[in-house]
């Protein structure tokens, strides 16, 4: 039987009396893009620091690649590429020199060919003799990819790898994953963007240190039984006001010039009924109404909804 790249069951963590992980478990498939997604606060970065062996545990066991990650982790370097959120380049050598500094501290032989390798994966070799203090945000975030990957890890854990990338960029560096994951890579990333967590094969939702449900993105969106309104009202902001204040609502958010009201107690066969109802109470507000429809919800519709429902 092979061996799960990352198996975490009942970690719990705690800094000074502050519990930031309590009882998380998920496992990662081999060659699987894992995502750990939630808000701030949420847990994801402390849960990826105890998978690495940068922190130990408080309770629970956690197995990477095989592996008891604090205990072992000088063995688990040798095996992980990991990609912080402030990854630190040297800004007065150039990209190839960054490239062969990485190798040579993990020891790599032989490495003039694979970083060459990586420099076409990612598009720098152009680029290969520029500074990396006169690189793009986007270059800069490649090259700190290709410095973790130049010892060919067997699996890659990023914290919140695009936060601070422009949208091209963004788009570019998840085109890259997506080779990366062809190619056999298991990864392990944290996002706050929900719209990339719709690339993840499964994601586990996290609030306030505990996994809300493990699955995959479009099973999550529709496993989830209630209904999803689309609001375009004048006032905007008295309109969120109203819907906040119904009780049928779990959650309302701003889609720039619409909103979306969550309704987790109604079916979606009461879904058209239930619209007519919350536009009634909106004009009866003194809301202009234009149209109150039934949407199907995106991953961050339901991921908010599924805060809401834990919180009542």
């Amino acid at each position: 039987m092979s061996v799960l790249p990352v198996r975490v069951e009942g970690l719990a963590k705690a800094y000074e009396g502050v519990v930031a992980v309590d009882g998380v478990s998920f496992e990662v498939a081999q060659g699987e893009m894992f995502g750990l997604i939630g808000p701030d606060g949420a847990g994801k970065t402390t849960t990826l620091r105890t998978v690495l062996g940068l922190i130990a545990p408080d309770r629970g066991s956690v197995m990477t690649c095989g592996l008891v990650p604090f205990v072992q982790r000088r063995s688990l370097s040798e095996r992980i590429g990991y990609l912080p959120q402030r990854f630190s380049l040297y800004g007065d050598l150039s990209v190839d020199e960054n490239i062969a500094f990485f190798a040579r501290i993990h020891g790599v032989k032989g490495w003039r060919p694979r970083r060459d390798e990586l420099l076409e994966l990612l598009r720098l070799t152009p680029f290969r003799d520029r500074l990396a203090d006169r690189l793009s945000g986007g270059m800069k975030q490649k090259l700190a990819l290709s410095c973790t990957l130049i010892h060919t890890p067997e699996l890659l854990v990023l914290d919140e790898p695009t936060t601070g990338v422009d949208p091209v960029s963004r788009r570019d560096f998840w085109r890259i994953l997506s080779r990366l994951i062809r190619s056999g890579l298991t990864i392990v990333l944290t996002t706050p963007y929900l719209d990339e967590a719709e690339r993840c094969g499964r994601v586990a939702l996290m609030d306030r240190g505990r996994v809300l449900v493990t699955e995959d993105p479009q099973r999550l969106r529709d496993g989830w039984k209630g209904a999803m309104l689309e609001v375009l009202a004048t006032p905007k902001a008295r309109a969120q006001q109203v819907l906040a204040e119904d009780a049928s609502v779990a959650s309302v958010q701003v889609f720039g010039e619409r909103l979306h009201a969550a309704l987790p107690d109604v079916r979606r066969s009461e879904a058209e009924r239930a619209a007519s109802e919350i536009a009634s109470r909106l004009v009866a507000s003194g809301i202009r109404v234009e149209s109150v429809r039934v949407v199907e919800p995106s991953l961050e519709d339901v991921f908010i909804a599924r805060i809401r429902e834990s919180e009542r």
